[in-house]
């Protein structure tokens, strides 16, 4: 009101003298950039896209409106008050809610992020909830997972737009392995386990993003105490991939006293009603609940791919590209699903992977992987590959002659084989190796019953025409 009737040069004196003390402020907070990162943030989207999808289908996702709508209308507030330069538009942000009661939230590349009831009902203010979605949110704008991937040194490991079965080594922890897939690969972990360094980035960023969003940055930092505390009583899984990086109460702190509350939000109510609709809901489950229900009641069996023994949709015609790291890239029917483990990468139908009477079956599709080479003949380091996979399959047989093929312009071999199952079926299986440039074995290998073999023929041989090989 006072400006009204101020002379106008006074005003334009006054509007200087504020941005100059708006530029002092940002001077004052810690800078925080983006470590180094091979990946475009393209990448980091599809990368995201796909790992949650994995997630709403394993996790017990919330379909509360009231829930769904606040947590969205949260999310949202933080990403319009994040750093433009980091803001990537192709980044898809999402919020999404799950029933599981421990403390936990995290953010995928490119911006889906999962918020547990648990963490929800852990919090006593709005602002300790916006404290940690602004965690996880910097995360996300410093690219974080994919930073981690650059950093890998296996060349398997670095997943570039790889997707993969990740939903379930995405937080961390014990519980957290064992429903991916059993694997070793460890791709969630590469995304989302951070460092102690990756940690102090996205506090200080967090607390950045919400001062400019109206809440105390100290609020994350009592969350983080909340969290300490309950993790003396068995941890939460929170903890387990995003180590403290120490004195975090104190830095946090710090770097407040150096921010304004831009607009300071003091309406609680949306918090206090949406804590009463999470009390409403049905029991909330435990990550070792999820845990067991993936991997088949606990018996350490892979998650499932639709349910095996019901029909196999045909593959279909319509292929996308994929890529295992700096090894290869293909492309495959865009109905099959990945699925990773430690040196290989899957590709399947609905209905195709899974339990059947406890045991792990696998009926249709192709894989493609790596195998350390113990003779730098193709020949003898193909037959050690087989006689290990014999070990573990006895009644795999040859169904014919090896023969020299080409694979990605390179000498290969192919193998026919034959297979009888756990479900009384005979398999049919070929394998195709080569050698990489540091002397592994590669290989490519399909699967399907005998008798449908001929109708999987021409996908198959689309999928290895399309292989291309770029360990060099």
């Amino acid at each position: 009101m006072y400006l009204q009737h101020c002379p106008r040069w006074r005003r334009a004196g006054l509007s200087a003298l504020a941005l100059v003390l708006a530029s002092s402020l940002v001077g004052a907070q810690t800078q925080v950039k983006p470590p180094k990162n091979k990946y475009t943030p393209e990448q980091d989207v599809e990368l995201g896209r796909q790992a949650a999808a994995e997630v709403r289908q394993q996790y017990p996702v919330i379909s509360n409106d009231q829930i769904a709508d606040y947590l969205a209308q949260l999310g949202n507030r933080l990403v319009e008050a994040s750093p433009a330069e980091l803001n990537h538009p192709v980044f898809e942000y999402s919020f999404t809610p799950v029933n599981l009661k421990d403390i936990n939230a995290f953010a995928l590349p490119g911006g889906p992020m999962f918020v547990n009831r648990g963490m929800f009902e852990a919090a006593s203010t709005e602002g300790e909830v916006a404290g940690v979605m602004a965690h996880e949110l910097a995360h996300v704008l410093l690219r974080h997972g994919t930073a981690n991937a650059t950093k890998a040194q296996n060349p398997w490991l670095q997943i570039g737009a790889l997707g993969g079965a990740i939903a379930g080594a995405i937080v961390g922890g014990a519980a957290g392995s064992v429903i991916a897939n059993g694997s070793q690969f460890g791709l969630g972990t590469l995304l989302l386990k951070y460092s102690r360094e990756y940690e102090k980035q996205a506090d200080l960023l967090g607390a950045q993003i919400m001062a400019r969003a109206g809440y105390d940055p100290r609020d994350l930092a009592r969350m983080f105490e909340t969290i300490e505390r309950q993790s003396k009583g068995g941890g939460p899984q929170w903890l387990s991939s995003h180590p403290n990086p120490g004195n975090r109460t104190a830095y946090i702190a710090q770097e407040a006293a150096q921010l304004e509350i831009v607009n300071p939000n003091t309406d609680a109510t949306g918090f206090e009603r949406t804590k009463q609709q999470f009390a409403s809901l049905p029991r909330a489950k435990s990550m070792a609940e999820v845990a067991n229900a993936g991997s088949g009641g606990g018996r350490g069996g892979p998650v499932s791919v639709g349910t095996v023994g019901d029909p196999v949709p045909p593959p279909s015609a319509r292929h996308r590209e994929v890529r295992g790291g700096q090894v290869f890239r293909a492309s495959v029917p865009d109905n099959w699903q990945a699925l990773s483990s430690n040196n290989s990468l899957r590709y399947v139908p609905e209905n195709a992977y899974g339990q059947w009477r406890g045991q792990p079956v696998w009926t249709h599709g192709v894989e493609f992987g790596i195998a350390r080479a113990g003779s730098r003949d193709l020949r003898e380091a193909t037959n050690a590959l087989l006689d290990g996979l014999a070990r573990g399959n006895p009644d795999l047989r040859l169904a014919g002659d090896q023969r020299s093929v080409r694979l990605s312009q390179r000498t290969a071999i192919g193998t026919p084989l034959v297979n009888r199952t756990s479900m009384g079926t005979t398999e049919r299986i070929d394998l195709y190796t080569t050698f990489l440039a540091d002397g592994n074995l590669f290989y490519y290998l399909t699967i399907a019953p005998d008798d449908e073999f001929p109708r999987y023929q021409s996908t198959f041989q689309r999928i290895g025409q399309s292989i291309r090989i770029t360990d060099q």
